[in-house]
């Protein structure tokens, strides 16, 4: 199908762009467009004006933080899955980033893109939400920082307000008692994770004393499976903890899968990425 009519502006430069962006009501930012563009072919989105920030070449890094790692909003996934400080540092970061679609949409989609366009079948929120996260946003007012907690506020829907824009996200370093997972099932490789489970945890002694689990696909935003990490953190085994991860969960149904199969992949890769990030 053909977009609706709209007008199109390059930004040189993060201060032009939120400038592009405040002067019209309804402007959107566009950099990987994987998302923006089937959604403006299909008529689902409609903005009178583009604002390509694809070539903000400063907006795309990997830094030191301090305790953080620190990537810019630009970032391409491929950038994010090759980058030496996030492979030694924060390893589900870049381990994600390399599962997400095929090459194609991992040299042209970018960090910020997917985290900011909110969808709950997309791989990287979950993988912020389970780190805790921060995300920095920008506006005419400056910046703010907003956990990872409270950034997914919805379908599509994130904390960026209207005149703003995701510019860097910043991820912990995660210690040598630390491990991780991230498994999902799809039903091809390039397509959105049917179900997925992102799993960070402190390991003592060959069992885990917490754990963070933050679920793909299996509500209205990304979540987090409180009641099984509460389990976990009481000693509960992980075969009984990860029963519990479908609760409170709403998973829609559609044509890849019931929510009723859905509940059932949630505790059985739950599991799966208990078990691995413990020996991982």
């Amino acid at each position: 199908m053909i977009p609706a009519g709209f007008d199109y502006e390059v930004a040189d430069s993060p201060a032009h762009a939120l400038e592009l962006l405040g002067s019209s009501a309804d402007a959107k930012l566009l950099a990987g467009g994987h998302s923006l563009l089937p959604a403006m072919k299909l008529r689902v989105a409609r903005p009178s004006l583009l604002v390509d920030i694809g070539r903000l070449a400063e907006s795309s890094y990997v830094r030191d933080a301090g305790v953080q790692v620190a990537i810019g909003a630009l970032t391409r996934h491929k950038d994010v899955r090759d980058a030496p400080l996030l492979r030694e540092h924060c390893p589900i970061v870049s381990f994600t980033a390399g599962e997400i679609g095929d090459p194609q949409v991992r040299h042209r989609g970018t960090i910020g893109g997917s985290i900011a366009h909110g969808d709950p079948a997309s791989d990287l929120p979950s993988v912020m939400l389970a780190l805790d996260a921060e995300l920095v946003v920008r506006g005419s007012e400056g910046e703010r920082i907003v956990p990872a907690r409270e950034f997914f506020t919805g379908v599509f829907q994130t904390a960026v307000g209207a005149g703003e824009m995701l510019v860097e996200i910043r991820v912990p370093k995660l210690g040598a008692s630390t491990g991780w997972s991230y498994v999902k099932m799809t039903r091809r490789a390039q397509d959105w994770a049917t179900v997925a489970v992102a799993a960070i945890v402190e390991r003592s002694n060959g069992s885990i004393e917490r754990a963070a689990i933050a679920l793909t696909n299996m509500g209205g935003t990304t979540l987090r499976a409180t009641a099984a990490e509460e389990a976990i953190a009481s000693g509960t085994p992980i075969d009984e903890a990860a029963a519990l991860i479908p609760e409170g969960t709403e998973p829609p149904s559609d044509y890849a899968a019931s929510a009723e199969f859905r509940l059932h992949l949630a505790e059985v890769l739950g599991k799966r990425a208990l078990a691995e990030a413990l020996e991982r």
